[in-house]
């Protein structure tokens, strides 16, 4: 029962697992054949598929050599004919010839394993101790509660019959079972109980509970051996996988064994897989999708040793680069001169605290945005995960793109503010709380308040052109891809509402709804050991209440419909927006996308105060459609994207991640 291979598994390869059991032909009467089953575990993903053999089974009786099939190789009877027994010495014991030979008390099928299990053959030798030898051998396939021979002599030798009792199979006793039960077991062998034991029952039996271990995602589990007695027990010995350890490695980007980051106490915690329980499929692919979660990883392994009574479990982790600092400068006819730094540190103290400090200080302004977060601990569910966000930015706002100030300058939007966020999960959905605050206020290039355009439209809700808005938000979201940086099947769904309290200027009172779903289906057009992926995104949002101009839902650019500049399309109230890709493999670090985009404000551009989307000639609803290259570099997939609209125009736009 060894493990023969070592099994890989990544995420993907979990995620799509086949089970094919080799097939067999009827066994000839009285040879009794133990199937050999193999389990496939496909790799969808980027790494090459790897195969696990599972070890072949056998069926043991009392004093009966077991037989094991091997894959490949010719399958060998497991009742079979034993060794004749030595020339008896004559002088002794008289060898005749059997001129008769019989079996009674048993039905076909034991009366061939009887025929094929003796020494004594019509026409053949044999004696008085050979008879003997043969009712020892058929007492020894277990198969018997007793048997006895009589013999009569004949002119032309001897007539030998043998008087069986088959063993009537009365019960079940597992062995090694922590997921077998015995109502499962009963229920899988009924067609035996209470009859009298048959090979070919058992064999088949055999069958349905190894394919039972499969349906159950229970893929290193099988019978090792099934033995009757007398008495009529027959005894089931499984080996079902039992996690004996769990073993964490970390890797370089070469595959080499290195040192590293996360601490292994905080990753066991997110493990689910655990020594002494059974291993099963499900529960190692959900451990992949959580390692991937966390955000830390580029790549998650499992790998299998031992054998189907004891496996080790092992984890191979490469690390994200964790932390980054990066300074810069220049000069802005808007901002003038600025110095920028830029600090990330993705794993703080090794269990995943994430801090991004962002700072651009100028002659003119100074600006910085600032995130800290502390993710949730399932091993102390009374502590919440949290982010807190600080931050103060000045810049254009897609919604005023194209409009223009009394004084001939752009307006400008500034924000500052901060909030909190809660966050725990709830069954399989990711739910959250957050209170925010952000004043916002409409501004010209020197900084001064600008409330209104040229037109004397409204570019804040207030009258003042500073607004407060104090916001309680609530979301849920649940994830089931395969990789959440890029995946290849699976889907997400979330759903969000954040709704503000009436204080400060302009006594904003309204909520905001917004939902977002993707879903990603593995096709194998041109590679199907890297296989294709069809993706599919459809967002939506509406704002009930009051709105300030410049939170309108804007449609258009590389990160909604492609072929459009940023906010071009529409300003509205309400939006929609529609996204199919295909994405397909070139080469090992680059792929392709085809894409098309659709969105619109649903006719709602009117109903935001001072109609921004209608001033421009926004359409309010387009088509975009393209191609686009993915590089999937150290500091993530940078995309480049070609795209055409409805109206004759294309863009080439670049980004990090991809669209969806």
């Amino acid at each position: 029962m060894r493990i023969p291979a070592v099994a890989i598994f990544t995420l993907a390869a979990l995620t799509s697992c086949s089970f094919a059991s080799t097939a067999l032909a009827k066994p000839p009467s009285g040879n009794y054949v133990v199937p050999t089953q193999t389990t496939t575990v496909t790799n969808s993903g980027a790494q090459k598929p790897s195969t696990y053999v599972v070890p072949a089974q056998t069926i043991t009786t009392p004093n009966a050599n077991p037989v094991i099939v091997q894959p490949g190789t010719q399958t060998k009877p497991l009742f079979t004919q034993p060794p004749l027994a030595p020339k008896t010495d004559t002088t002794k014991d008289l060898v005749v010839t059997a001129t008769d030979v019989q079996v009674l008390g048993a039905n076909q099928e034991l009366q061939q394993i009887v025929l094929n299990t003796i020494a004594t053959h019509p026409a053949g030798a044999t004696s008085n101790s050979q008879v003997q030898k043969d009712v020892a051998a058929i007492l020894g396939t277990g198969l018997f509660a007793n048997a006895s021979a009589n013999t009569q002599s004949t002119p032309g030798g001897l007539k030998v019959v043998y008087q069986v009792q088959p063993v009537i199979v009365r019960s079940l006793q597992l062995s090694g079972a922590q997921v077998l039960t015995p109502a499962v077991a009963n229920d899988l062998f009924k067609s035996q109980l209470n009859n009298q034991v048959s090979p070919t029952l058992i064999h088949q039996n055999i069958q349905k509970l190894n394919q039972w271990y499969a349906n159950n995602g229970y893929v290193l589990a099988q019978v090792a051996s099934v033995v009757p007695s007398r008495s009529g027990v027959l005894t089931i010995d499984v080996g079902e996988g039992v996690v004996g350890s769990v073993n964490l490695s970390f890797l370089d980007t070469n595959g080499k064994p290195t040192t590293g980051r996360t601490k292994q106490d905080y990753l066991m915690r997110q493990l689910k897989v655990k020594p002494g329980q059974v291993f099963q499929v499900d529960v190692a692919r959900g451990d992949l999708k959580q390692l991937y979660s966390l955000g830390l990883f580029d790549k998650a392994d499992i790998s299998l040793n031992g054998d189907a009574k004891k496996v080790a479990v092992n984890y191979a982790l490469t690390e994200h680069t964790a932390r980054s600092v990066n300074v810069g400068g220049g000069y802005s006819a808007d901002s003038g001169l600025v110095g920028t730094v830029t600090y990330a540190n993705q794993n703080i103290g090794g269990i995943n605290q994430k801090l991004n400090l962002n700072v651009q200080a100028g002659t003119r302004d100074l600006q910085f945005d600032t995130n800290f977060s502390n993710p949730y601990n399932p091993t102390d569910p009374k502590q919440l995960g949290y982010t807190i966000n600080a931050f103060r930015r000045r810049g254009f706002n897609q919604t005023f793109d194209e409009l223009k100030l009394a004084n001939g300058d752009e307006p400008r939007v500034g924000q500052f503010g901060g909030g909190i966020t809660f966050t725990q999960p709830v069954s399989d959905w990711q739910a959250s709380v957050g209170l925010n605050y952000t004043r916002s206020s409409a501004r010209d290039s020197n900084g001064n308040v600008a409330p209104v355009d040229d037109k004397n439209n409204q570019l804040t809700f207030s009258n003042t052109g500073i607004d407060d808005l104090v916001t309680v938000s609530a979301g849920f979201s649940k994830d089931q891809r395969n990789n959440p940086v890029n995946p290849t099947q699976g889907s997400v769904l979330s759903i969000s509402s954040e709704q503000s309290v009436p204080v400060g200027n302009g006594n904003i009172l309204m909520n905001r709804i917004q939902g977002n779903y993707s879903q990603y289906v593995p096709t194998a057009i041109l590679n199907k050991s890297n296989p294709d992926v069809l993706a599919f995104n459809v967002q939506a949002g509406t704002t009930i209440g009051d709105l300030a101009p410049y939170n309108a839902f804007t449609i258009g650019g590389i990160n909604s419909v492609r072929g459009y500049q940023n906010g071009q399309l529409a300003s509205g109230r309400s939006f929609v927006l529609a996204s199919a890709e295909y994405r397909f493999p070139i080469l090992s670090l680059v792929g392709g996308v085809l894409f098309a985009d659709y969105g619109s404000d649903l006719g709602t551009a009117s109903s935001v105060p001072g109609q921004p989307g209608i001033e421009q000639s926004k359409p309010g609803s387009g088509l975009g459609y393209g191609a686009g290259l993915r590089l999937n570099s150290p500091l993530g997939i940078i995309r480049a994207d070609f795209g055409l609209n409805n109206q004759g125009q294309g863009r080439l736009e670049f980004g990090i991640g991809q669209r969806f």
